[in-house]
């Protein structure tokens, strides 16, 4: 595995070695040994798995202590564009935000740590995408702002028309980044 350090401190992708040949392809997804020579030392508790259609865009979601989670995740098949915000309050790229392509075919990952929004559109048809956690799912715990806040700016995508984007009805009431308290 390759850990790729991003403009964001603590954010990481992680790129597996692939192995190829004729049968298809191998490639080990978690190993804890690397991520914690990385110093990620994280104990994952939960699997989530998500299927969708191209224009699925979900976020921008985290949750505050003390079920704050950090999230592994990557893309078995199809494509998306991820994307982590720093709300860390005293990081010097708070309110920055990074992307990155994750699909089934590069098996890219992205380690999003506690103090992280997260969200992702999906960029084809049919695509599933995973994520191991560090902590238990909990409602109240839930934050999340919303995904076109004009603060944050976030290119989603010059291919899927903005009104054609499908989210949930949670994901159209986030509050804006300006009245947005962190907790981290």
């Amino acid at each position: 595995m390759n850990i790729l350090e991003t403009p964001i401190a603590d954010l990481l992708i992680i790129e597996p070695k692939v192995w190829n040949d004729n049968r298809g392809y191998f490639y080990e997804s978690f190993n804890a040994k690397t991520l914690s020579e990385a110093g990620v030392n994280v104990n994952f508790v939960q699997d989530n798995q998500s299927f969708s259609q191209k224009g699925t865009l979900r976020g921008l979601h985290a949750q505050k202590a003390p079920f704050a989670q950090g999230k592994l995740v990557r893309v078995i098949q199809g494509k998306v564009l991820d994307v982590a915000v720093d709300i860390r309050k005293d990081s010097a790229t708070y309110g920055q935000h990074f992307t990155i392509e994750l699909s089934g075919e590069n098996h890219r990952q992205l380690w999003v740590p506690p103090g992280f929004l997260h969200g992702f559109l999906t960029l084809e048809d049919q695509t599933i995408f995973t994520y191991k956690v560090s902590n238990y799912y909990d409602k109240e715990s839930e934050i999340g702002v919303i995904w076109n806040d004009s603060e944050l700016n976030i290119n989603w995508s010059k291919d899927i028309p903005l009104e054609d984007l499908l989210l949930s009805d949670k994901d159209l009431v986030l509050p804006a980044f300006k009245d947005f308290s962190s907790p981290f």
